[in-house]
């Protein structure tokens, strides 16, 4: 049987060409060929530890961890409450996984190839022949381009749908269908560019060629199998299962039960569901070569393919399908000798108030499932130095500090938000006062005070539109509807900014001007 698999270590350095990443089984030892120095440790405490002061610490309600060793679990960890009833957070309950949803679709699709209905280098037109896309390019991107992430298509496009929260059945085709007014941004197959439409694309084509939809596909195929008996494709399925009920962090400092969208139209790249225990289960097949006990789910060659690094992301990161992969810098210490690290295959989930990652050492077996039901979407780096942090103390290493990486806008977006929408109020506030207020007319000479506050409001307007509409969206790369539904504290405010922004100046600007102009407009202190 096979144990582990192995990725030859000329895949982890930076331009590695795609067929370098070849696998191969390991009788005898799981750890042939892994340098000792970078075997995991059973630091299963210390993980536990480390979990328990960051919920301490940061506030997070819940978390559960699985790590797997040579083919098994070997330790599992849940901490804190499941939703502010205080039901407790078990390594069996659900959770949204997000973007680890990815790994799942990709050996349904590997499924679907093995079973000869799907090949890896056909058209997408050729199993959807309505597929298209505002450019005539969309006829050359092939089920592998999906599969890397590499068919061209946008972030933004591949976020659209992420505002709706509808759970009809038909969602993901109609999704699919809605992309037919994008373009692509590069040649299919040429680059790198994430996106939740790839693989969205990807669960329709295994609806099409199995004949079943893609939720009773994923069920009967993979998480039966797998014996994932807390997974779910539907919120409704998950729900009965005692769903672990998400929070998000609301105004930099208080974590709050919040609902926030998941429509079934993404669920094949985002929107399934599962345990911390249910997802040790895929590592194990994978590390196993695609058996879990006595199911087969795929072949080795088939693990080979979907864990082959094939595009690259940046120096030191490449896509496989449906997995990033990199060097494990976690596994060394900032003095260690010039070894190479190994290699690592890793995903991160991010919702507005889930954050899951899954990891795979193949070279020493070791793979690591973590759910969070929180997330804090102005500055996940905080949550994702936990992924890395469970890697350094499984190796061996100290946890390193948290290293906020995201901008100043992302950081204080619900800041920004509330200034403007103060500004909006006070704004108001002063021309209601100027209409209401009948002291004294206007003098010809003191007119410029009503053309200055009736054009500094005119300017708070158009920059707040500006903002939200366009240069949000494109730094972003995602749409207005869905910043407001997956950063609820900054829609708090800034939904009824908007709404003045919108729906006052015209009758503002008009009845400042037409008071002026009869010389009946009255100046209160605050303008005088």
């Amino acid at each position: 049987m096979l144990n582990v698999l192995r990725l030859f270590a000329a895949v982890q350095a930076a331009g590695t060409a795609v067929g370098l990443g070849l696998l191969a089984p390991l009788p005898g030892s799981p750890h042939l060929g892994a340098d000792p120095a970078f075997v995991a440790v059973d630091n299963y405490a210390a993980v536990d530890n480390y979990l328990q002061d960051q919920l301490d610490s940061l506030g997070i309600p819940g978390a559960a961890v699985v790590i797997i060793r040579d083919g098994k679990q070997v330790h599992q960890g849940a901490f804190g409450r499941a939703d502010d009833a205080g039901r407790p957070m078990t390594a069996q309950t659900p959770v949204l996984l997000a973007s680890t949803s990815k790994s799942l679709t990709a050996i349904a699709v590997l499924q679907q190839v093995e079973a000869g209905r799907l090949a890896l280098d056909e058209p997408v037109q050729s199993y959807l022949p309505w597929f298209s896309l505002n450019d005539s390019r969309a006829s050359r991107i092939t089920v592998r381009h999906l599969l890397h992430q590499a068919s061209g298509l946008s972030s933004a496009d591949g976020t659209a749908w992420e505002a709706s929260d509808t759970q009809a059945p038909e969602a993901l085709e109609q999704g699919v269908r809605d992309l037919a007014g994008a373009s692509l941004e590069g040649e299919p197959g040429e680059a790198f560019g994430y996106s939740n439409a790839n693989f969205n694309i990807l669960g329709l084509l295994v609806e099409a060629v199995s004949g079943q939809p893609f939720g009773d596909y994923m069920r009967d195929h993979v998480f039966r199998p797998l014996a994932m008996d807390h997974s779910h494709t539907s919120r409704a399925s998950a729900e009965a299962d005692g769903l672990a009920r998400g929070y998000s962090l609301w105004f930099g400092s208080l974590w709050l039960q919040t609902g926030v969208p998941a429509p079934t139209t993404g669920m094949p790249s985002t929107t399934m569901y599962a345990s911390a225990e249910d997802l040790g289960h895929e590592l194990v097949a994978l590390i196993g070569g695609g058996r879990y006990a006595d199911k087969r789910i795929l072949s080795p060659e088939s693990v080979e393919a979907m864990l082959t690094p094939a595009v690259g992301v940046d120096e030191a990161k490449r896509y496989a399908m449906g997995w990033f992969t990199r060097p494990l810098s976690e596994a060394a210490s900032p003095t260690a000798d010039g070894s190479r690290p190994p290699l690592l295959l890793e995903h991160q989930g991010e919702w507005g108030n889930t954050h899951t990652y899954t990891a795979v050492v193949p070279s020493s077996g070791l793979g690591v499932a973590l759910v969070i039901n929180a997330n804090d979407t102005s500055a996940p780096s905080r949550l994702k130095a936990l992924d890395s942090n469970i890697l350094r103390i499984l190796h061996g290493q100290d946890p390193a500090p948290t290293v906020v990486q995201e901008d100043w806008l992302q950081r204080n977006g619900w800041v920004v938000a509330a200034a403007l929408l103060l500004a909006e109020l006070v704004s108001f506030v002063l021309a209601l006062v100027l209409l209401l207020r009948t002291r004294r007319a206007v003098s010809p000479g003191k007119r410029w005070r009503i053309f200055l506050l009736a054009g500094s409001a005119l300017t708070l307007d158009a920059f707040l539109l500006w903002l939200s509409f366009s240069y949000a969206p494109a730094h972003f790369e995602t749409h207005l509807p869905v910043i407001v539904r997956q950063l609820p504290d900054v829609g708090f405010a800034l939904v009824p900014a908007l709404a003045l922004a919108i729906l006052l100046p015209i009758p503002r600007t008009l009845w400042l001007l037409s008071r002026m102009l009869r010389g009946s407009t009255a100046v209160p202190d605050a303008v005088r």
